[in-house]
């Protein structure tokens, strides 16, 4: 990778580093497309495109059975695994659960209650790699929120990966479903002989499953449109380059279009880490894969003239993974309030948080980290207010709002107080 100057970077440059492109435009008709024959055709739609598509002849379309079978053609050691990352992930978002409450706001007894869906459709990725990981961090959250039936697709294989089916099984899931891509989205929105439809499609995909989840928004929730895997590592002096540069192969392996960035306000360190990069990318099993990501036009080493300046360039590309690999790394992560998930320090590699720390690696990319957060409780849950009014209460509200009811123009609501107070006021 060459290091370029942070400063020098042309409209072209910014635009490919800060207008991400998830790739959606290109096949977002097609994509609706396949969305509207699976709402009119069903399963007989979902078996014609797994033939097309994935070239697979599905039989079964619901493989539920299959997912406890599955722990016996696991290793032990991928077995303790999956259920010691499940662990923590249920632990980190069991602590994310909000409790009702109800409190007295001046003889107003208000308050708030959450209540979890019913039924939730969790994308599980499959194709180049298998992601049972993802599996654990879209089901847990939402078995722990108490949604009754958590249902998981995943793309249709002569022999479906044991390992994903056995993350479905520790992770709790109630429906497993072998169908993939755009296709998934819409069996799951609208349902099929199959697949009954559910109230939210929430997790990962290539720019089909995306664009997909664009077309049935509206028709059924989604958690956020999220596109190909992102890293930003700010680092000083003090950083080691050679790990910065494991972190930007780590996430560069994802996919070809995935992008990875290093941004330091020392010279020496830059260098250092566009040539640990080259290093760290010889010999890895998906060489090819990482080295086109290492050359797309929003990946890059950057050197900043200071670190404000590196501060301002984390802030405004809003990473899906950023991390801070500096002497001070908690005043840094404070200026930088728009970024998915936070790794801070040498220690806490963005892999860790993958697969085990226990937070969730379903996040936003495409700069949507400005303005939203990734997968948690919170996805899966829906709030209530609660107010209860004894007379006096109302009493003591009753002018403002009938005086606000009748500078609306809505008499009747002003009425509807009044009415509550015709006995008093015709004495």
């Amino acid at each position: 990778m060459n290091v370029r100057s942070v400063d020098a970077l042309g409209p072209d440059d910014r635009a490919a580093l800060f207008d991400r492109d998830a790739g959606v435009d290109a096949v977002r008709d097609d994509a609706r497309d396949i969305v509207d024959r699976v709402r009119t055709e069903g399963d007989v739609a979902l078996r014609d495109l797994s033939r097309e598509i994935d070239g697979v002849e599905v039989g079964n379309i619901d493989v539920t059975d299959q997912v406890e079978r599955a722990h016996e053609a696991i290793d032990d050691d991928v077995r303790r695994a999956i259920e010691d990352a499940a662990a923590n992930v249920r632990a980190f978002h069991e602590r994310q659960l909000p409790e009702d409450w109800t409190e007295d706001f001046g003889g107003r007894e208000l308050g708030r209650r959450f209540r979890p869906l019913e039924t939730v459709g969790v994308y599980a990725p499959g194709g180049t790699a298998a992601y049972p990981s993802s599996v654990l961090m879209g089901v847990i959250p939402a078995v722990v929120a108490g949604v009754e039936h958590v249902a998981v697709a995943t793309p249709p294989a002569e022999e479906l990966d044991p390992v994903t089916l056995a993350a479905i099984d520790v992770a709790g899931a109630g429906a497993v479903y072998q169908v993939g891509g755009a296709q998934a989205i819409a069996a799951l929105a609208y349902g099929t002989e199959t697949i009954d439809a559910v109230q939210k499609v929430v997790g990962p995909g290539n720019q089909w499953v995306t664009a997909a989840k664009a077309a049935v928004r509206g028709d059924v929730e989604i958690d956020f449109l999220a596109g190909p895997s992102e890293v930003l590592v700010v680092a000083d002096e003090t950083a080691d380059p050679s790990l910065v540069a494991a972190d930007l192969v780590a996430q560069a392996e994802h996919g070809e279009t995935s992008s990875v960035v290093a941004v330091t306000d020392d010279e020496e360190t830059a260098e250092a880490v566009a040539a640990a990069v080259d290093d760290h990318a010889s010999g890895r099993d998906r060489e090819e894969t990482i080295r086109a990501a290492l050359a797309g036009d929003a990946s890059g080493v950057f050197l900043a003239r200071s670190m404000s300046e590196a501060v301002l360039f984390a802030e405004e590309y809003a990473p899906e993974h950023l991390s801070i690999q500096a002497e001070d790394a908690d005043s840094l992560l404070d200026r930088i309030p728009s970024a998915g998930s936070a790794f801070l320090g040498p220690y806490s590699p963005v892999a860790a948080g993958d697969y085990a720390t226990g937070t969730n690696h379903v996040l936003p990319t495409n700069g949507k980290a400005k303005v939203t957060g990734g997968l948690s409780v919170d996805t899966f849950l829906r709030s209530t207010t609660v107010q209860r009014l004894p007379r006096e209460a109302l009493e003591d509200l009753r002018e403002t709002v009938t005086t606000l009811a009748d500078a609306e123009g809505l008499e009747a609501h002003a009425h509807s107080v009044d009415a509550r107070f015709e006995d008093e006021d015709a004495e």
